[in-house]
């Protein structure tokens, strides 16, 4: 909302009359009152005859106009929150939604003196609260953990707290808590948004009603610095910077800016007409030159993460310090002096503040935005050694086989072992302990000789899926095809690693049965065995398919715990403790401590991994007994082993061959049970690299479709290698994340300096706030520079301000008002 000018012109007046020559009927009794700029239709024009020509749904926004304008002086939520609801009336698709709104704009546009009382009415509203708070808390990630903020959600919806009617919280409660609200709010265009702006201006003698909105918003934004420079200068936080000796400068700074543009603004715009202007007028320059150093301080700590580490309270601090800046940039942009960056501003701030108001007591948001987290956590910091299953050329492919075929000895091994274990007479805790045992250790034994396990989905898979969909850079829908693309290399990495485990452990398992059969003379289990082995198989008349979905689970899961330890192992930098461990060095050379620090270091994640992974599979079936429940795992590595037990024992117990019914039924099971695992674990692991890239859910579907598409087009490419590997930006041909760790300067410097780059680059602040490099951190400017910048941006203003002016006298010689085009180049993507 802007001010309206002090001397109106009626004879070119921005909002068309209702007879104005737009070719549609309107009311006739009150045509010249509705003329008037500085009148209203009165509350006879209900029964005037002309209405008849309007739309019922017209009548009642005019009628419910006409009360707002009555009750401009004394505003009431529930009179507003009317309007709200009769807009959302039928509102259930974009095209409605906006033809609802395009009622409102044409009406406020017909008659201006309603557009006016609405906006006083608004500003009323709103005067008449404490607003600080909505500002600088609503939509920004509180500091509390899960568990706190969940006790406190399941307490509101038990006992409701007694609303505190005096704060602007309690009104934006009242409005847009609903989702059905929430859900007309987004169906409507931001264009119609900004055209319903432009019909808002505060009415003349007002403005004091606007200058004490001003100071509250300056009050937020003195608050969000001082929060801001409280997180920047953490100890979590000051541990991560590039330059630890230098880069807290700018969240120092920012505050003594902050609060010497607070000062100039209060001077030379709050205060009396009468009051001396300051030496240095209101500029917040300074401050969005320090705003943008941050905002690339917190991205070269994600881009080192992988160094440094995080923890679940560091990731949450990162994302409410950006949502704390962003939020400090709409609120500078919302004192600014352009008309069109503060209606922007505003319509941004709306959105953020309206999505704020729902999300703050929904228990599903708490849960989505805290997986969201720790989906964050787990892309951001991925080993760069460990598990890969992601190959994008012949060569990966081969090594791939390889690696899963010798996973395969030891599954067809450990498969017979517990077979052999199941003999025994144990308690339902020494069965749980046994079976965990044998797949945790039999695990970890894997991954220490190089083998694979297929169908897991390593944290390195959520990555290198992440690394494709980049949060800065790149249009959406060209992200989305690069991440159809990656997912057919992992569905192909994951193809291989199926068919090399059960190759191997297949005949091995096979071979076991025949060498105990032919060598100690009798089966190595009996029919009933036998018989029950196949059974768990048959995905028609037993619960395979079940069984082999909660093993997918646990195999995103495992992928999940890698993730967290591999995270741990180097925020604690557990190697180093390791390397000065007082005992170790005692005992042990200094290159055994060596190796074994980088061992533990480098493989810490996979480790713990696979023997939690191997425990829950082994304790499952148990937990199910007890329980009363029918738990159990199937995975396609042990099944296909157990296929071959299971056949030949029938065969020695009973001297016949199994018909190939039961084998082909058996078979099936075994190959649906592999694609259950795949399909869960996978899905699961994509689900979280775009939760934590804030990929909607139409995108998921776009995603989907692609890679169908893909599928039915060239079907190959998902079971053998292409003949032109795919190539990405930070995944190398063996499926390993290529952190890009050098800081942004230091990028854009390279890319300034480039020979083909233009050397005669405009200077604004956002270019020539970060030119330092990595070698030379961000420093303060000094105050001849300042001045400088202060004075280009000045000029510039001008010069965009009279190439304004000059369009605009052009726009009213020819009979239009070409709306202003200046937008926020401060606002935030």
């Amino acid at each position: 909302m802007q001010n309206k000018p002090e001397q109106p012109k009626a004879a070119k007046t921005d909002a068309p009359k209702p007879n104005s020559g737009k070719g549609k009927a309107a009311p006739t009794l009150n045509i010249k009152s509705a003329s008037r700029p500085h009148s209203a239709p009165n509350r006879a024009l209900a029964a005037d005859a002309g209405l008849q020509v309007m739309s019922p749904f017209r009548q009642q926004v005019l009628a419910l106009l006409n009360e707002i304008a009555e009750q401009a002086a004394t505003p009431t939520i529930d009179l507003f929150k009317q309007l709200i609801l009769l807009l959302q009336r039928g509102a259930h698709t974009p095209k409605a939604a906006n033809a609802n709104i395009g009622v409102l704009i044409d009406l406020l546009r017909d008659y201006p003196m309603l557009a006016d009382k609405l906006c006083l009415y608004l500003l009323t509203l709103v005067a008449r609260y404490r607003q600080v708070s909505l500002y600088t808390d609503m939509g920004i990630l509180a500091d509390n953990s899960f568990f706190a903020e969940f006790y406190g959600l399941i307490g509101y919806r038990l006992l409701p707290p007694a609303p505190d009617d005096k704060d602007l919280v309690y009104v934006f409660y009242r409005l847009f808590s609903s989702s059905a609200t929430r859900q007309w709010i987004e169906l409507v265009d931001t264009q119609n948004w900004l055209r319903l702006s432009l019909l808002l201006h505060v009415p003349d003698g007002q403005e004091s009603i606007m200058n004490g909105l001003r100071a509250n918003i300056l009050r937020a934004i003195i608050v969000l610095a001082h929060r801001i420079s409280g997180t920047g200068l953490h100890r979590e936080m000051m541990e991560a910077f590039p330059q630890p000796a230098d880069d807290p400068q700018a969240f120092i700074e920012l505050t003594y800016e902050v609060r010497e543009f607070a000062n100039a603004y209060e001077t030379s715009v709050l205060a009396a007409n009468d009051a001396p202007l300051p030496q240095h007028p209101a500029d917040p320059s300074q401050i969005l030159v320090l705003v943008e150093q941050i905002e690339r301080l917190v991205q070269n700590i994600r881009r080192r993460i992988h160094k440094t580490g995080v923890t679940v309270r560091g990731t949450n601090r990162m994302v409410r310090l950006e949502q704390s800046v962003e939020r400090l940039e709409l609120l500078i942009m919302l004192l600014s002096e352009r008309p069109n960056a503060e209606r922007r501003a505003l319509i941004e701030l709306m959105h953020t503040l309206y999505e704020g108001a729902y999300r703050q007591i929904s228990v599903r948001y708490l849960l989505a935005s805290n997986t969201a987290l720790l989906s964050r956590k787990v892309t951001d910091n991925a080993s760069k050694v460990g598990e890969h299953y992601i190959s994008t050329d012949k060569r990966g492919y081969r090594k791939m086989y390889k690696k899963a075929a010798l996973g395969g000895v030891l599954i067809g091994i450990m498969a017979t072992i517990k077979i052999l274990g199941s003999k025994l007479a144990l308690s339902l805790f020494g069965t749980a302990f046994m079976n965990s045992m044998i797949y945790g250790l039999g695990f970890v034994l894997i991954h220490i000789i190089g083998g694979t396990v297929a169908t897991k989905q390593p944290a390195m898979t959520a990555a290198a899926i992440a690394s494709t969909i980049s949060e800065t850079s790149g249009r959406k829908a060209t992200q989305l095809a690069k991440l159809a693309e990656l997912v057919v290399d992992i569905m192909r990495t994951q193809f291989i690693a199926i068919l090399g485990n059960i190759s191997i452990a297949m005949p091995l398992a096979l071979l076991i049965s025949v060498v105990w059969y032919y060598g100690f003379g009798t089966p190595i289990i009996g029919y009933g065995k036998a018989d029950h082995l196949l059974h768990d198989l048959n995905p028609f008349t037993s619960l395979a398919i079940f069984h082999a979905a909660i093993a997918g689970v646990y195999l995103y899961i495992s992928g999940l715990i890698a993730g967290y330890y591999d995270n741990l192992a180097v925020h604690n930098k557990i190697g180093a403790r390791i390397r000065h461990h007082p005992w170790l060095n005692r005992h042990l050379s200094t290159i055994r401590v060596e190796k074994f620090a980088s061992f533990i270091e480098q493989n810490l994640g996979a480790i713990m991994s696979n023997f939690i992974f191997g425990v829950c599979l082994g304790s499952t079936a148990t937990i199910g007994t007890i329980l009363g429940l029918p738990l159990d795992i199937r995975h396609i590595a042990f099944a296909s082993a157990n296929f071959s037990h299971g056949l030949f024992n029938i065969y020695t117990n009973t001297g016949v061959m199994p018909d190939l019914g039961l084998i082909f039924v058996s078979f099936l099971g075994v190959v649906l049970i592999g694609l259950v695992n795949l399909l869960v674990s996978f899905s699961l692991a994509l689900l979280t690299a775009l939760r934590a890239r804030n990929v909607k859910v139409f995108e998921w579907k776009n995603l989907l479709d692609m890679v169908a598409t893909h599928f039915i087009t060239q079907p190959l490419d998902f079971f053998l290698p292409r003949k032109e590997p795919m190539k990405y930006a930070l995944i190398d041909a063996d499926g390993r994340i290529i952190y890009d760790d050098e800081p942004v300067e230091r990028k854009a410097a390279e890319q300034k300096n480039k020979p083909s780059a233009n050397t005669e680059a405009q200077h604004t602040p956002s270019s020539n706030a970060m030119s330092t490099t990595a070698d030379a951190p961000a420093q303060k400017l000094t105050p001849l520079e300042v001045e400088q910048k202060k004075q280009e941006l000045k000029e510039k203003a001008a010069e965009k301000q009279a190439a304004k002016q000059a369009a605009q006298q052009a726009a009213e010689q020819s009979g239009q008002t070409k709306p202003d085009t200046d937008t926020a180049s401060k606002l935030p993507k």
